[in-house]
Protein backbone atom coordinates (compact mmCIF):
# COMPACT_ATOMS: atom_id res chain seq x y z
CA UNK A 1 0.00 0.00 0.00
CA UNK A 2 1.09 3.48 -1.13
CA UNK A 3 0.89 5.81 2.09
CA UNK A 4 1.31 8.62 0.30
CA UNK A 5 -1.04 8.35 -2.33
CA UNK A 6 -3.89 9.22 0.20
CA UNK A 7 -5.23 12.34 -0.61
CA UNK A 8 -7.39 12.88 2.45
CA UNK A 9 -7.33 16.10 4.62
CA UNK A 10 -6.57 15.44 8.37
CA UNK A 11 -10.24 16.94 8.80
CA UNK A 12 -12.02 13.45 6.62
CA UNK A 13 -8.85 11.41 7.73
CA UNK A 14 -10.49 11.74 11.49
CA UNK A 15 -14.33 11.57 10.28
CA UNK A 16 -13.51 8.46 7.89
CA UNK A 17 -11.62 7.06 12.00
CA UNK A 18 -14.73 7.84 13.56
CA UNK A 19 -17.18 6.80 11.25
CA UNK A 20 -14.70 3.44 11.90
CA UNK A 21 -15.01 3.47 15.76
CA UNK A 22 -18.91 3.75 15.37
CA UNK A 23 -18.82 0.24 12.53
CA UNK A 24 -16.47 -1.40 15.22
CA UNK A 25 -18.61 -0.44 18.19
CA UNK A 26 -21.85 -1.52 17.17
CA UNK A 27 -20.61 -4.48 15.44
CA UNK A 28 -19.87 -5.69 18.81
CA UNK A 29 -22.84 -4.66 20.19
CA UNK A 30 -24.60 -6.61 17.44
CA UNK A 31 -21.88 -9.53 18.85
CA UNK A 32 -23.37 -8.94 22.52
CA UNK A 33 -26.99 -9.63 21.72
CA UNK A 34 -26.05 -12.28 19.29
CA UNK A 35 -24.57 -14.32 22.47
CA UNK A 36 -27.32 -14.02 25.25
CA UNK A 37 -29.57 -14.78 22.16
CA UNK A 38 -27.24 -18.00 22.23
CA UNK A 39 -27.03 -18.57 25.65
CA UNK A 40 -31.02 -18.64 26.21
CA UNK A 41 -30.71 -21.69 23.72
CA UNK A 42 -28.19 -23.57 25.73
CA UNK A 43 -29.20 -23.43 29.30
CA UNK A 44 -28.35 -26.74 30.78
CA UNK A 45 -30.68 -27.59 34.54
CA UNK A 46 -27.92 -29.66 35.60
CA UNK A 47 -24.77 -28.31 37.36
CA UNK A 48 -22.55 -31.20 35.64
CA UNK A 49 -23.31 -30.01 32.07
CA UNK A 50 -22.81 -26.29 32.69
CA UNK A 51 -19.57 -24.43 32.33
CA UNK A 52 -17.55 -23.11 35.48
CA UNK A 53 -14.62 -20.50 35.56
CA UNK A 54 -11.19 -21.98 36.09
CA UNK A 55 -8.55 -20.54 38.98
CA UNK A 56 -5.07 -21.55 37.14
CA UNK A 57 -5.06 -25.20 36.39
CA UNK A 58 -8.44 -26.34 38.62
CA UNK A 59 -11.98 -26.02 37.70
CA UNK A 60 -13.10 -24.16 40.59
CA UNK A 61 -16.90 -25.34 40.01
CA UNK A 62 -18.40 -21.66 40.50
CA UNK A 63 -20.37 -20.67 36.81
CA UNK A 64 -19.18 -18.43 34.59
CA UNK A 65 -22.31 -15.52 35.64
CA UNK A 66 -23.27 -15.50 38.89
CA UNK A 67 -26.05 -16.91 41.13
CA UNK A 68 -29.42 -16.20 39.40
CA UNK A 69 -27.89 -16.23 35.61
CA UNK A 70 -28.59 -19.20 33.75
CA UNK A 71 -26.03 -22.32 33.35
CA UNK A 72 -24.89 -23.10 30.12
CA UNK A 73 -23.87 -26.07 28.08
CA UNK A 74 -19.73 -26.42 28.94
CA UNK A 75 -19.44 -28.56 25.52
CA UNK A 76 -21.48 -26.06 23.82
CA UNK A 77 -19.95 -23.08 24.96
CA UNK A 78 -16.78 -24.82 23.46
CA UNK A 79 -17.68 -24.54 19.95
CA UNK A 80 -18.99 -20.56 20.68
CA UNK A 81 -15.62 -19.63 21.72
CA UNK A 82 -13.78 -21.31 19.11
CA UNK A 83 -15.89 -19.83 16.48
CA UNK A 84 -15.51 -16.56 18.01
CA UNK A 85 -11.52 -16.74 18.09
CA UNK A 86 -10.56 -16.47 21.86
CA UNK A 87 -8.68 -18.71 23.99
CA UNK A 88 -10.85 -21.05 26.04
CA UNK A 89 -10.49 -19.59 29.34
CA UNK A 90 -10.72 -16.12 27.72
CA UNK A 91 -13.62 -16.85 26.06
CA UNK A 92 -14.95 -18.30 28.78
CA UNK A 93 -14.64 -15.42 30.91
CA UNK A 94 -15.88 -12.91 27.71
CA UNK A 95 -18.80 -15.12 27.57
CA UNK A 96 -20.02 -14.97 31.45
CA UNK A 97 -19.73 -11.39 31.65
CA UNK A 98 -21.93 -10.80 28.94
CA UNK A 99 -24.34 -13.38 31.10
CA UNK A 100 -23.89 -11.49 33.75
CA UNK A 101 -24.93 -8.15 32.51
CA UNK A 102 -27.82 -9.78 30.42
CA UNK A 103 -29.59 -11.50 33.31
CA UNK A 104 -28.07 -9.92 36.57
CA UNK A 105 -27.52 -6.07 35.35
CA UNK A 106 -30.29 -5.35 33.27
CA UNK A 107 -29.77 -1.34 33.27
CA UNK A 108 -25.84 -2.16 32.51
CA UNK A 109 -26.57 -4.14 29.76
CA UNK A 110 -29.67 -1.87 28.21
CA UNK A 111 -26.76 0.83 28.35
CA UNK A 112 -24.55 -1.42 26.61
CA UNK A 113 -27.24 -2.16 23.88
CA UNK A 114 -28.26 1.26 23.28
CA UNK A 115 -24.80 2.45 23.09
CA UNK A 116 -24.34 5.15 26.85
CA UNK A 117 -21.75 2.52 27.89
CA UNK A 118 -18.56 0.82 26.35
CA UNK A 119 -18.42 -3.21 26.04
CA UNK A 120 -15.19 -3.17 27.95
CA UNK A 121 -17.09 -0.97 30.63
CA UNK A 122 -19.62 -2.94 31.12
CA UNK A 123 -16.97 -6.41 31.43
CA UNK A 124 -15.56 -4.43 34.21
CA UNK A 125 -18.30 -3.72 36.48
CA UNK A 126 -19.39 -7.83 35.47
CA UNK A 127 -16.04 -9.26 36.61
CA UNK A 128 -16.68 -6.75 40.05
CA UNK A 129 -20.71 -8.42 40.61
CA UNK A 130 -19.97 -11.65 39.83
CA UNK A 131 -18.77 -13.12 43.44
CA UNK A 132 -21.77 -10.97 44.63
CA UNK A 133 -25.65 -12.46 45.56
CA UNK A 134 -28.25 -11.66 43.56
CA UNK A 135 -29.67 -8.88 46.17
CA UNK A 136 -26.36 -7.28 46.14
CA UNK A 137 -25.73 -7.25 42.20
CA UNK A 138 -29.01 -5.61 41.36
CA UNK A 139 -28.16 -3.10 44.08
CA UNK A 140 -25.07 -2.36 42.24
CA UNK A 141 -27.21 -2.28 39.08
CA UNK A 142 -29.89 0.12 40.46
CA UNK A 143 -27.02 2.90 42.07
CA UNK A 144 -25.03 2.68 38.96
CA UNK A 145 -28.06 3.54 36.94
CA UNK A 146 -29.40 6.11 39.36
CA UNK A 147 -26.05 7.83 39.14
CA UNK A 148 -24.32 7.21 35.96
CA UNK A 149 -20.88 7.13 35.30
CA UNK A 150 -18.37 6.55 38.08
CA UNK A 151 -14.75 6.36 38.48
CA UNK A 152 -13.53 2.64 39.37
CA UNK A 153 -12.28 3.44 42.57
CA UNK A 154 -16.00 4.60 43.37
CA UNK A 155 -17.46 1.39 41.82
CA UNK A 156 -14.80 -0.76 43.84
CA UNK A 157 -16.04 1.18 46.91
CA UNK A 158 -20.00 0.87 45.74
CA UNK A 159 -19.42 -3.00 45.21
CA UNK A 160 -17.88 -3.26 49.03
CA UNK A 161 -20.73 -1.88 50.46
CA UNK A 162 -23.08 -4.32 48.70
CA UNK A 163 -21.73 -6.77 49.93
CA UNK A 164 -21.38 -5.36 53.84
CA UNK A 165 -25.44 -4.46 53.34
CA UNK A 166 -26.40 -7.95 51.82
CA UNK A 167 -23.72 -10.51 52.47
CA UNK A 168 -22.36 -9.61 56.24
CA UNK A 169 -20.98 -12.97 56.66
CA UNK A 170 -18.94 -13.30 53.30
CA UNK A 171 -17.92 -9.70 54.22
CA UNK A 172 -16.48 -10.68 57.63
CA UNK A 173 -14.96 -13.86 56.40
CA UNK A 174 -13.11 -12.00 53.76
CA UNK A 175 -11.88 -9.87 56.47
CA UNK A 176 -10.78 -12.48 58.61
CA UNK A 177 -9.13 -14.43 54.94
CA UNK A 178 -7.45 -11.49 54.31
CA UNK A 179 -4.15 -12.72 55.46
CA UNK A 180 -4.21 -15.81 54.51
CA UNK A 181 -3.79 -14.33 50.84
CA UNK A 182 -0.11 -13.64 50.90
CA UNK A 183 2.06 -15.01 48.53
CA UNK A 184 5.06 -14.81 46.18
CA UNK A 185 5.33 -15.83 42.29
CA UNK A 186 7.94 -16.00 40.30
CA UNK A 187 7.02 -15.99 36.64
CA UNK A 188 9.23 -18.97 35.51
CA UNK A 189 6.54 -19.93 32.80
CA UNK A 190 6.64 -16.07 31.35
CA UNK A 191 10.50 -16.12 30.57
CA UNK A 192 11.56 -12.90 28.07
CA UNK A 193 14.17 -12.82 25.50
CA UNK A 194 17.02 -11.56 27.90
CA UNK A 195 16.18 -14.29 30.44
CA UNK A 196 14.24 -12.04 32.77
CA UNK A 197 11.55 -12.75 34.83
CA UNK A 198 8.90 -11.13 37.07
CA UNK A 199 8.77 -11.71 40.40
CA UNK A 200 5.16 -10.44 42.10
CA UNK A 201 4.19 -10.62 45.81
CA UNK A 202 1.97 -9.82 48.43
CA UNK A 203 3.22 -10.07 52.10
CA UNK A 204 3.02 -8.60 55.26
CA UNK A 205 4.22 -4.98 56.13
CA UNK A 206 6.95 -5.62 58.59
CA UNK A 207 8.17 -8.53 56.15
CA UNK A 208 8.14 -5.98 52.98
CA UNK A 209 9.81 -3.45 55.61
CA UNK A 210 12.73 -5.89 56.16
CA UNK A 211 12.70 -7.48 52.51
CA UNK A 212 12.88 -3.36 51.47
CA UNK A 213 15.57 -2.58 53.99
CA UNK A 214 18.17 -6.23 53.06
CA UNK A 215 17.71 -5.31 49.65
CA UNK A 216 18.91 -1.63 49.53
CA UNK A 217 21.93 -2.73 51.88
CA UNK A 218 22.73 -4.96 49.92
CA UNK A 219 22.48 -2.69 46.60
CA UNK A 220 24.45 -0.06 48.33
CA UNK A 221 27.44 -2.91 49.44
CA UNK A 222 27.66 -3.40 45.71
CA UNK A 223 28.11 -0.18 45.10
CA UNK A 224 30.73 0.20 47.23
CA UNK A 225 32.52 -2.77 45.75
CA UNK A 226 32.52 -1.34 42.08
CA UNK A 227 29.22 -2.28 40.70
CA UNK A 228 28.19 0.86 38.72
CA UNK A 229 24.57 -0.12 37.58
CA UNK A 230 21.92 1.83 38.82
CA UNK A 231 20.09 1.32 42.34
CA UNK A 232 17.58 -0.74 40.52
CA UNK A 233 19.84 -3.14 39.00
CA UNK A 234 21.26 -3.26 42.02
CA UNK A 235 18.33 -4.32 44.14
CA UNK A 236 17.26 -6.90 41.87
CA UNK A 237 20.44 -8.70 41.50
CA UNK A 238 20.83 -8.24 45.41
CA UNK A 239 17.69 -10.49 45.23
CA UNK A 240 19.22 -13.28 43.79
CA UNK A 241 22.28 -12.68 46.31
CA UNK A 242 19.88 -13.67 49.62
CA UNK A 243 18.67 -17.01 47.42
CA UNK A 244 22.00 -18.17 46.41
CA UNK A 245 23.15 -17.60 50.21
CA UNK A 246 20.49 -19.73 51.07
CA UNK A 247 21.23 -22.22 48.36
CA UNK A 248 24.83 -22.90 49.78
CA UNK A 249 23.37 -24.01 52.96
CA UNK A 250 23.22 -27.64 53.40
CA UNK A 251 19.60 -28.32 54.69
CA UNK A 252 19.00 -31.12 56.58
CA UNK A 253 15.62 -32.90 57.57
CA UNK A 254 14.05 -35.59 59.22
CA UNK A 255 11.06 -37.63 58.28
CA UNK A 256 8.45 -37.79 61.41
CA UNK A 257 7.67 -41.32 60.61
CA UNK A 258 10.78 -43.58 59.72
CA UNK A 259 13.79 -40.92 62.19
CA UNK A 260 15.68 -41.05 58.44
CA UNK A 261 17.65 -37.73 57.95
CA UNK A 262 17.79 -36.38 54.39
CA UNK A 263 20.46 -33.65 53.52
CA UNK A 264 19.56 -31.74 50.60
CA UNK A 265 22.75 -30.48 48.46
CA UNK A 266 23.55 -27.10 48.28
CA UNK A 267 23.16 -24.77 45.06
CA UNK A 268 21.15 -24.47 42.05
CA UNK A 269 19.96 -27.35 40.26
CA UNK A 270 19.45 -27.85 36.37
CA UNK A 271 17.93 -30.16 34.24
CA UNK A 272 19.58 -29.20 30.93
CA UNK A 273 17.21 -30.17 27.50
CA UNK A 274 19.40 -29.80 24.64
CA UNK A 275 17.05 -29.92 21.33
CA UNK A 276 19.41 -30.82 19.02
CA UNK A 277 19.08 -29.88 14.89
CA UNK A 278 20.62 -30.45 11.71
CA UNK A 279 22.06 -26.97 12.34
CA UNK A 280 22.72 -26.81 16.08
CA UNK A 281 25.97 -28.57 16.04
CA UNK A 282 27.62 -25.57 13.36
CA UNK A 283 26.38 -22.73 15.69
CA UNK A 284 30.09 -22.02 16.82
CA UNK A 285 30.95 -21.26 13.55
CA UNK A 286 30.60 -17.62 12.93
CA UNK A 287 31.51 -17.96 9.27
CA UNK A 288 28.32 -20.54 8.84
CA UNK A 289 25.16 -18.54 8.02
CA UNK A 290 22.78 -21.35 8.84
CA UNK A 291 24.47 -21.43 12.66
CA UNK A 292 21.57 -21.70 15.10
CA UNK A 293 22.49 -20.17 18.43
CA UNK A 294 19.51 -20.59 20.01
CA UNK A 295 18.17 -22.37 23.21
CA UNK A 296 15.04 -22.88 24.55
CA UNK A 297 13.88 -22.98 28.26
CA UNK A 298 10.54 -25.75 27.93
CA UNK A 299 9.56 -24.13 31.25
CA UNK A 300 9.35 -21.18 30.03
CA UNK A 301 8.76 -21.38 26.67
CA UNK A 302 10.76 -18.88 25.17
CA UNK A 303 14.11 -18.63 22.95
CA UNK A 304 17.23 -18.32 25.01
CA UNK A 305 20.81 -17.18 23.60
CA UNK A 306 23.56 -19.67 23.93
CA UNK A 307 25.25 -17.08 26.38
CA UNK A 308 22.78 -17.01 28.70
CA UNK A 309 22.31 -20.37 29.10
CA UNK A 310 26.47 -20.60 29.88
CA UNK A 311 25.63 -17.70 32.30
CA UNK A 312 23.18 -20.23 33.96
CA UNK A 313 25.11 -23.05 34.27
CA UNK A 314 28.37 -21.39 35.24
CA UNK A 315 26.68 -20.28 38.95
CA UNK A 316 28.02 -21.17 41.53
CA UNK A 317 27.21 -24.24 43.18
CA UNK A 318 25.40 -25.60 40.11
CA UNK A 319 24.65 -29.02 39.54
CA UNK A 320 23.73 -30.36 36.09
CA UNK A 321 21.29 -33.15 35.53
CA UNK A 322 22.08 -34.90 32.06
CA UNK A 323 19.65 -36.99 30.82
CA UNK A 324 19.69 -39.80 27.42
CA UNK A 325 19.29 -38.17 24.13
CA UNK A 326 15.63 -38.53 23.24
CA UNK A 327 14.43 -38.95 19.60
CA UNK A 328 10.91 -37.28 19.16
CA UNK A 329 10.99 -39.29 15.86
CA UNK A 330 10.92 -42.67 17.99
CA UNK A 331 8.05 -44.65 18.26
CA UNK A 332 8.06 -47.59 20.20
CA UNK A 333 4.50 -48.86 21.90
CA UNK A 334 4.03 -51.06 24.81
CA UNK A 335 1.64 -53.10 25.66
CA UNK A 336 0.06 -51.31 28.34
CA UNK A 337 -2.90 -48.99 28.79
CA UNK A 338 -0.21 -46.81 31.29
CA UNK A 339 1.95 -44.58 29.98
CA UNK A 340 5.45 -44.48 30.79
CA UNK A 341 7.63 -41.48 31.60
CA UNK A 342 9.69 -41.89 28.52
CA UNK A 343 6.78 -41.83 26.35
CA UNK A 344 5.39 -38.93 28.22
CA UNK A 345 8.15 -36.72 27.96
CA UNK A 346 8.50 -37.71 24.07
CA UNK A 347 4.72 -36.51 23.74
CA UNK A 348 5.42 -33.29 25.87
CA UNK A 349 8.03 -32.26 24.18
CA UNK A 350 6.82 -32.92 20.37
CA UNK A 351 3.32 -30.71 21.40
CA UNK A 352 4.25 -28.61 23.77
CA UNK A 353 0.60 -27.57 25.37
CA UNK A 354 -3.10 -28.67 25.04
CA UNK A 355 -3.73 -29.60 21.72
CA UNK A 356 -7.02 -28.64 21.61
CA UNK A 357 -8.10 -25.52 19.18
CA UNK A 358 -6.18 -22.06 20.67
CA UNK A 359 -5.94 -23.52 24.22
CA UNK A 360 -2.46 -22.33 26.24
CA UNK A 361 -2.45 -25.20 28.98
CA UNK A 362 1.44 -26.79 28.91
CA UNK A 363 1.39 -30.27 28.35
CA UNK A 364 3.40 -30.82 30.88
CA UNK A 365 -0.54 -30.86 32.86
CA UNK A 366 -2.40 -32.10 30.55
CA UNK A 367 -3.94 -35.81 30.32
CA UNK A 368 -2.05 -37.74 27.21
CA UNK A 369 -5.20 -39.26 25.28
CA UNK A 370 -5.11 -42.04 23.18
CA UNK A 371 -6.39 -40.72 19.88
CA UNK A 372 -7.42 -44.29 19.02
CA UNK A 373 -8.97 -45.62 22.40
CA UNK A 374 -6.97 -48.31 23.81
CA UNK A 375 -9.54 -50.60 23.91
CA UNK A 376 -10.53 -50.50 20.69
CA UNK A 377 -6.84 -51.57 19.49
CA UNK A 378 -4.74 -47.80 19.80
CA UNK A 379 -1.71 -48.46 20.61
CA UNK A 380 0.25 -46.74 23.67
CA UNK A 381 3.03 -44.84 21.89
CA UNK A 382 3.86 -41.33 21.17
CA UNK A 383 2.34 -41.66 17.11
CA UNK A 384 -1.07 -42.36 19.11
CA UNK A 385 -0.99 -39.78 22.09
CA UNK A 386 -2.02 -36.57 22.57
CA UNK A 387 -1.82 -33.87 25.29
CA UNK A 388 -5.48 -32.70 26.25
CA UNK A 389 -6.02 -30.76 29.34
CA UNK A 390 -8.58 -32.55 31.88
CA UNK A 391 -11.47 -29.55 30.00
CA UNK A 392 -10.79 -30.67 26.57
CA UNK A 393 -9.92 -34.56 27.16
CA UNK A 394 -13.41 -34.72 28.62
CA UNK A 395 -14.82 -32.72 26.26
CA UNK A 396 -13.28 -35.41 23.31
CA UNK A 397 -14.39 -38.22 25.54
CA UNK A 398 -18.34 -37.18 26.27
CA UNK A 399 -19.28 -34.69 23.45
CA UNK A 400 -19.12 -34.76 19.64
CA UNK A 401 -15.86 -33.01 19.48
CA UNK A 402 -13.64 -35.13 17.18
CA UNK A 403 -10.12 -35.04 16.29
CA UNK A 404 -8.05 -36.69 13.22
CA UNK A 405 -4.50 -36.99 13.39
CA UNK A 406 -3.02 -35.63 10.33
CA UNK A 407 0.78 -35.58 10.41
CA UNK A 408 2.72 -35.94 14.12
CA UNK A 409 2.47 -32.57 16.21
CA UNK A 410 -0.75 -31.85 13.88
CA UNK A 411 -4.66 -32.22 14.26
CA UNK A 412 -7.84 -31.52 12.58
CA UNK A 413 -10.32 -30.67 15.35
CA UNK A 414 -14.51 -31.02 14.18
CA UNK A 415 -16.76 -28.85 16.24
CA UNK A 416 -20.40 -30.67 17.09
CA UNK A 417 -21.53 -28.25 14.66
CA UNK A 418 -19.21 -29.31 12.22
CA UNK A 419 -16.62 -26.57 12.35
CA UNK A 420 -13.38 -27.30 11.56
CA UNK A 421 -9.90 -26.29 13.18
CA UNK A 422 -6.43 -27.28 12.47
CA UNK A 423 -4.10 -27.27 15.25
CA UNK A 424 -0.29 -27.56 15.13
CA UNK A 425 3.27 -26.21 16.11
CA UNK A 426 2.25 -22.54 14.10
CA UNK A 427 -1.05 -22.41 16.43
CA UNK A 428 -4.62 -22.77 15.74
CA UNK A 429 -6.28 -22.01 12.32
CA UNK A 430 -10.10 -21.96 11.13
CA UNK A 431 -10.93 -23.84 8.13
CA UNK A 432 -14.48 -22.61 7.35
CA UNK A 433 -14.99 -19.64 5.56
CA UNK A 434 -17.65 -17.28 6.62
CA UNK A 435 -21.59 -18.59 6.45
CA UNK A 436 -24.39 -16.78 5.71
CA UNK A 437 -26.87 -17.24 8.85
CA UNK A 438 -29.75 -17.55 6.08
CA UNK A 439 -29.71 -21.13 4.73
CA UNK A 440 -31.49 -19.90 1.66
CA UNK A 441 -28.40 -17.96 0.68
Amino acid sequence: MDLGTDTRSDRALLSDLSEGVKVRQAALVKEWIDIATWATRNIVTSPEQAATIVDGIIDTGVPIAGAGAPLVSEFNLMELIAVLGRSPDGGRAYVGRIIECAWRLPNIYAAVVEGRLEPWRAERIADLTHPLNAEAAAFVDRQLAAVGGVGWAQLERLVQEAVIRFDPERAEAERQAANEELFVDVHLDQIDQHGRVRVDATVDAADGHDVDQALNRRAIQRGKLGDDSSLGVRRARSLGDIARQDLSLDLLFTDEETGEVVAQSPGRKVELSVHITDTTLTSDDEDNPFANPVGRWDQGRAPISIAQIKEWLRARDTTIIVRPVIDLADCVPVDSYEIPDRIRRRVELRDHQCRFPSCPKQATACDLDHAKPHGQGGVTCPCNLVPLCRRHHRAKTHSRWRYTIVLPGHYLWTSPNDRHFLVGPDGTRALDPPRSPDPDE
